[in-house]
């Protein structure tokens, strides 16, 4: 049977690491779901949502150098959004949010932000920067790679600094 892209099979948990767990496939075929496609929500634990033994449905979403990657929340529904909103579980800050997301306003101290203005673009670099810039990369790279070959040779013939 071979695998395509796309491709919804049935497994079993086979072993589960910090990042992913490695399922059995038909066929005596392994395939792995990295930690990132277990759920829609962010995972901490892989632990938390599979075990080793589970059957699970997963979805094929590469075959590649012989690896098979495969994913769990992609046959999940995902959340839905409101009026464009980021889902709840996502915290772009540390601030405390409402059962909505919307964030809790700390009504003692009254933020006094002024609006953002954009930044104009820094001014083009002039021909005599480029060049000095490239000049000192090429500088620096020289100097390490004649460091590293005054080292070497110094140990090919038994000396140590």
């Amino acid at each position: 049977m071979e695998l395509t892209v796309g491709a919804i099979l049935e497994g079993k948990v086979k072993s589960i690491t910090n990042f992913g767990a490695f399922i059995s496939l038909p066929e005596n075929k392994t395939g792995m779901v990295h930690i990132s496609e277990v759920a829609n929500s962010y995972v901490s634990d892989i632990r938390q949502h599979l075990t080793e033994g589970q059957d699970v449905k997963v979805m094929v979403i590469s075959t590649e150098n012989g690896k098979i990657n495969l994913s769990i929340k992609r046959l999940e529904p995902k959340p839905q959004r409101e009026n464009g909103q980021r889902p709840n579980n996502f915290r772009q800050g540390s601030a405390p949010r409402r059962e909505g997301g919307a964030p809790i306003q700390n009504q003692s101290q009254p933020q006094n932000r002024a609006p953002r203005t954009p930044t104009p673009p820094p001014a083009p670099k002039t021909a005599d920067q480029l060049f000095e810039e490239k000049l000192k990369a090429f500088m620096t790279e020289s100097d390490s790679k004649i460091a590293s070959i005054k080292q070497y040779s110094d140990r090919s013939r038994g000396r140590r600094r």
